[in-house]
């Protein structure tokens, strides 16, 4: 703690200081006001830490002030005025706090800075006019608050190129259209937009940008995909996925060849997918589904890679993959044949069949499950946005992410965009007699840790229980150390940090939680990583249900049980 009387003396005879680093400790308490008063203090870095309270308000009056980061604490209050008083103010990180109130007006002309961090607080308001356009300015991120209002157009007449770099605006509450001088990011790498409420088209703009990874989904766009986007030749992720797009895939998206992900899911997009889209040697990852695409699914190139749920909700399209032979008639005009107007009428003919057969089809599969999903119990462990359904809806064959012993594994995507795991296990039967399987559910569904995987719901009928779990988009660990390309991102200071972050997992499971759970199959398969590569322990608490409670025999699929648990603790302690 900082604050003691002896502390605040030292500080402020200190009349010279100008860099104070104490970051990654366990400081905790508020950051003492005196330290705004230090005349000379260029550099404060006190991230990671337990800080609370307010960030003092005379913090940069002193005109000096060049890096602030304060991130990772559990600050609260506004961020102050004056941190860029006199101009000075290079670097400003603020991310992962409780702060909250409007960004100051004063950063938008704060010309000096070069990269700001606001990102998972509460912030609220709109976006200062000018701030994103700042000459200097080459990282901004803003993600994860309730920003809204629309992003200004740049007011600098002489439409200089700006320097940034990355932009993130993600999961706020921003609308309107996307302003055309976006185009003077000449520079711009990372355009992340993702869950707004953006409207209007996809400007032809964008094409102007030699931007890496695009990510506009989640949003309102309308309109046709610009064929400027073609354009973008250095793009490799793209994700323009639940907006409200139509027409057709422009032939000149083929032009991206170092493209490896692309997302057009749930949007109203239409006619056939190019086949020449098949020819991008670098694409992996695709997903056409929930759209009006139809015809012949393209068959060659990286078409061959995909399943039959990158292109689900697409009931027009055709062809072995689906499932759906593409049952088109040719009939050759000859002396004695059917006229040429028969030959039309009979295609027609056939068509309509076709698609009565797959309206019927359609319709049979919902009330199907519809009817299904009301024999199914819910028991949900935090607030959910999606419905059992939804869940259901993500246990298919051509969803399969893994298989185990004693469940297979599925990966979904639920309307909203929340990716799950649900895990179907093998060998319960009816639950009649669970002999306190729910009840141990529940004590799971409560387990509430950064480095453990979530339990989200559970779902069951007399035949089937399903596990819900927030999905691990980079797999397991043991995926990343010994795929084919592990090695290429897994660095040593990377793996130094999962192998902390799945220690503090395994100690609270071994420790800290009442009662206690040892997971008995420590292994680099069963430590998962998000979309930030932070380590998750999973696969425990369930063996002992297991072949009747064999649980040694089922270690390589839900591994771990209980140890001795003392009667009357089946109650959990929260961290």
């Amino acid at each position: 703690m900082l604050s003691p009387a002896k502390s605040h003396l030292s500080f402020i005879n200190l009349k010279q200081l100008n860099l104070l680093n104490l970051f990654l400790n366990r400081l905790h308490g508020s950051i003492p006001d005196y330290v705004a008063d230090l005349p000379d203090l260029e550099t404060l870095q006190l991230w990671n830490n337990n800080f609370t309270g307010v960030i003092p308000r005379n913090l940069g009056r002193n005109g000096k002030l060049q890096i602030l980061d304060l991130s990772s604490n559990k600050l609260t209050g506004t961020i102050p005025q004056d941190l860029c008083s006199s101009n000075q103010l290079r670097v400003l990180i603020l991310f992962k706090n409780f702060l909250f109130g409007p960004i100051p007006e004063g950063l938008g002309a704060c010309y000096s800075l070069t990269k700001v961090r606001l990102g998972q607080n509460y912030l609220n308001g709109s976006i200062p006019s000018g701030f994103i356009y700042l000459p200097e300015l080459n990282l901004a991120e803003f993600q994860s608050n309730y920003l809204s209002g629309t992003l200004s157009e740049n007011g600098n007449s002489s439409s200089k190129p700006v320097k940034l770099g990355q932009l993130d605006l993600s999961n706020n509450l921003f609308s309107g259209p996307l302003p055309s001088s976006l185009s003077n990011f000449s520079s711009l790498q990372t355009l992340l937009l993702s869950g707004n409420k953006f409207s209007g088209p996809i400007p032809p703009m964008i094409g102007e940008l030699q931007v890496l990874k695009l990510d506009l989904s989640r949003n309102s766009f309308s309109g046709p995909i610009p064929p400027e986007i073609g354009n973008c030749f250095y793009l490799t992720f793209l994700d323009i996925s639940q907006n409200n797009l139509s027409g057709p895939i422009p032939s000149d998206m083929s032009n991206i060849h170092n493209l490896n992900y692309l997302n057009l899911s749930r949007n109203h997009l239409n006619q056939t997918i190019p086949k020449s889209l098949g020819s991008l040697k670098s694409l992996t990852i695709a997903d056409f589904s929930f759209n009006d695409f139809a015809g012949k699914l393209p068959e060659s190139g990286q078409f061959s890679l995909f399943n039959a749920s990158s292109f689900a909700g697409n009931p027009l399209l055709c062809g072995p993959l689906l499932n759906n032979p593409c049952n088109f008639t040719t009939v050759t005009d000859t002396p004695g044949k059917a006229p040429s107007n028969f030959k039309l009428i009979f295609a027609l003919g056939l068509l309509i069949c076709s698609l009565i057969f797959a309206t019927a089809a359609l319709i049979k599969a919902k009330t199907f499950k519809k009817s299904s999903s009301d024999s199914w119990k819910l028991t949900t462990f935090q607030k959910l946005e999606f419905t059992v359904t939804d869940i259901i809806e993500c246990v298919k064959d051509g969803n399969v992410i893994g298989r185990g012993g004693a469940g297979i594994v599925y990966h979904g995507k639920m309307p909203n965009g929340v990716e799950i795991a649900v895990k179907k296990l093998l060998g319960f039967g009816n639950n009649s007699h669970d002999h306190g399987f729910r009840a141990e559910i529940q004590t799971l569904g409560n387990i509430r840790h950064r480095n453990i995987v979530r339990l989200l719901a559970f779902c069951s009928n007399k035949d089937t229980n399903l596990l819900v779990y927030e999905y691990m988009r980079n797999g397991s660990l043991g995926e990343a150390l010994h795929g084919k390309k592990g090695a290429l991102f897994l660095g040593w200071n990377l793996r130094y940090k999962i192998a902390i972050e799945a220690a503090k997992g395994l100690c609270y499971l071994h420790h800290d939680c009442s009662p206690l759970i040892v997971h008995r199959d420590v292994k680099s398969n069963n430590i998962l990583l998000n979309s930030s590569f932070e380590a998750h322990v999973a696969d425990f608490g369930l063996a002992k249900f297991l072949v009747d409670g064999g649980a040694s025999q089922c270690m390589s699929a839900i591994a771990g049980s209980y140890g001795y648990i003392a009667p009357g603790t089946h109650h959990l302690q929260l961290p």
